[in-house]
């Protein structure tokens, strides 16, 4: 693995996302985007081009390529791609809606080196996906497409997106997780931007709401051993586990801070600790970026300020000298709450959030219920989650 010049500002970041193309085969009521394409823009980053990414991230060391779009299987070139970082040495995964898969394109996943694939199911059931995805039978073609590539012997992730929705079946989607073989469940609080503005209102859950998602997620962690769970976008949890970890110590003999997370499963050796490493709560600019399709430069996914554009400046000029990336760093800049709260460091609140809410990527996390030095927010053990407001 390569060392880190001693004068690096910032250390490289831990995930790459790329957004290989803006065409999806879906319209769903929560896309980042506020418009989806229906085939490739010419506009999009070339293989060429794409490959100069894949070598440049290669020379870092330990970045993680997540290969996202849109519906990055819609990318005529995306089996090359695959490959070609996979033969560079980077850890490599696939984020897809899954409803393309069939057998014969799940043989080309694994042949490709993926190291994991990752499949969105917004619901426990086929009524509650299919309305969040707006396409009847999306849910019945993903559980085929994971079973697809289960069949493959390829290790899936299973993503949902927590709303209002779907706050209510989590058990049942940690059982359709275990029961599709999965060996991650990522629960990915919604962030209200792009078309997920036009359902903020109806979908959004509380801070109260958010509160006890993640209380319940401690609690199923701890008894679920054989599935990863993690949660995404509520950097708020890393805050939930220490004062959790900090209630249990007395109760099961372990010390504060003992277990955040447990290892992964279904990949061997570093790969593990890489693809479900607990770090920090939001790592927008940080230890994340998110490159478009067409090649610019954002925090994450969910935040639409350009840092920088691949094809003026290298990514890694962008991710060591962008001034926004450097505020996203600074902590000592964090407005409202969250700019005198203990537990900053490990959490810092979703810039997206708030952004999306206030326009202010430096504003307080809106849908947190910890306030510092008065109410703690955590929930008592054991507490029934609700899921509503």
């Amino acid at each position: 693995m390569n060392t880190l010049p001693e004068n690096l500002a910032h250390p490289w970041p831990r995930l790459v996302f790329w957004e290989t193309t803006a065409a999806c085969n879906l319209v769903c009521s929560h896309c980042r985007r506020t418009e989806v394409a229906d085939k490739i823009s010419p506009d999009e980053l070339s293989s060429e081009e794409a490959e100069s990414l894949i070598d440049e991230l290669s020379g870092w060391g330990r970045t993680i390529l997540v290969l996202s779009g849109g519906e990055p299987l819609l990318r005529p070139d995306i089996f090359h791609l695959l490959k070609y970082a996979n033969e560079k040495g980077l850890v490599v995964a696939l984020a897809t809606n899954g409803t393309l898969i069939d057998q014969s394109l799940a043989k080309r996943i694994r042949e490709s080196g993926v190291h994991r694939v990752s499949i969105s199911l917004d619901g426990a059931d086929e009524p509650t996906h299919d309305a969040f995805r707006r396409l009847p039978g999306s849910f019945r073609s993903a559980v085929a497409g994971v079973q697809a590539l289960r069949a493959e012997g390829v290790p899936i992730q299973i993503n949902v997106t927590v709303a209002r929705h779907n706050a209510d079946q989590l058990d049942e989607m940690v059982s359709l997780a275990k029961n599709l073989g999965a060996v991650a469940l990522h629960l990915f609080l919604l962030v209200p931007v792009g078309c997920g503005m036009e359902i903020a209102e109806e979908q959004t859950l509380r801070a109260d709401a958010y509160e006890e998602t993640l209380s319940w997620l401690y609690e199923t962690e701890r008894r679920e051993l054989d599935l990863q769970l993690r949660a995404t976008c509520a950097p708020h949890y890393f805050r939930v586990v220490r004062q959790q970890q900090a209630a249990h110590a007395d109760l099961d003999g372990s010390s504060p801070g003992s277990r955040v997370g447990h290892p992964g499963h279904g990949v061997t050796g570093s790969e593990r600790g890489a693809l479900h490493a607990a770090t920090r709560g939001c790592l927008a600019g940080t230890g994340v970026c998110f490159v478009s399709n067409s090649g610019k430069v954002y925090g994450c996914g969910y935040m639409p300020i350009e840092a920088g554009d691949l094809r003026r400046t290298a990514l890694s000029e962008i991710w060591q000298t962008s001034e926004f990336f450097a505020d996203l760093r600074d902590l000592g800049r964090l407005k409202g709450k969250c700019g005198h709260c203990g537990f900053d460091k490990v959490c810092g609140g979703c810039r997206a959030r708030a952004y999306g809410s206030t326009g202010d990527y430096l504003a307080e996390e809106p849908f947190c219920a910890y306030q510092p030095g008065g109410r703690s927010g955590l929930l008592p053990v054991g507490s029934k989650f609700q899921g509503g407001e």
